[in-house]
């Protein structure tokens, strides 16, 4: 099963890269490195996580090396658009927007949107009428934090 992800998740990422050259050149992989544990840095400096071990799989299995450029969230589709690196693996939502700039391979991993709270705080409903007023954190330029519209 895992290995019958990572082809799918491997001719996903070919089919969506025509002008990479496949010769030896190295592919770069651009990532945020601050939204763990799907990339983040640590302590030595390196790029880890889960999106840095699919990038490491796909590249062994395509026989090339590979380098993570690091992007603030922010710019990472911009910065892909500007060459500054192949493609970007990082948990990135499929959005209708980001479908008019950049091509997508299928999905190597769904999330879901969730939130926490204190623990002393009951959260029996979380309709729009009862968050009214309440103060929710969410990473910005993320399809959660153009959600929260709801206060």
């Amino acid at each position: 099963m895992k290995m019958m992800l990572l082809t799918g998740a491997v001719l996903s990422c070919l089919s969506i890269m025509p002008n990479i050259s496949i010769a030896n050149e190295t592919l770069r992989i651009g990532t945020e490195g601050a939204y763990p544990p799907f990339n983040y840095y640590k302590a030595d400096g390196q790029l880890a996580g889960f999106d840095i071990d699919i990038g490491n799989a796909i590249c062994a299995e395509m026989e090339r090396e590979c380098i993570f450029v690091a992007q603030d969230w922010d710019g990472i589709i911009p910065a892909l658009l500007a060459n500054k690196y192949d493609l970007v693996l990082a948990s990135m939502f499929i959005t209708e927007a980001r479908k008019k700039q950049v091509a997508f391979s299928s999905p190597y991993q769904a999330s879901a949107m969730t939130f926490v709270a204190d623990k002393y705080i009951e959260l029996k409903d979380v309709s729009p009428a009862a968050m009214k007023g309440k103060i929710i954190g969410a990473q910005g330029s993320t399809t959660q934090g153009k959600r929260m519209n709801i206060i």
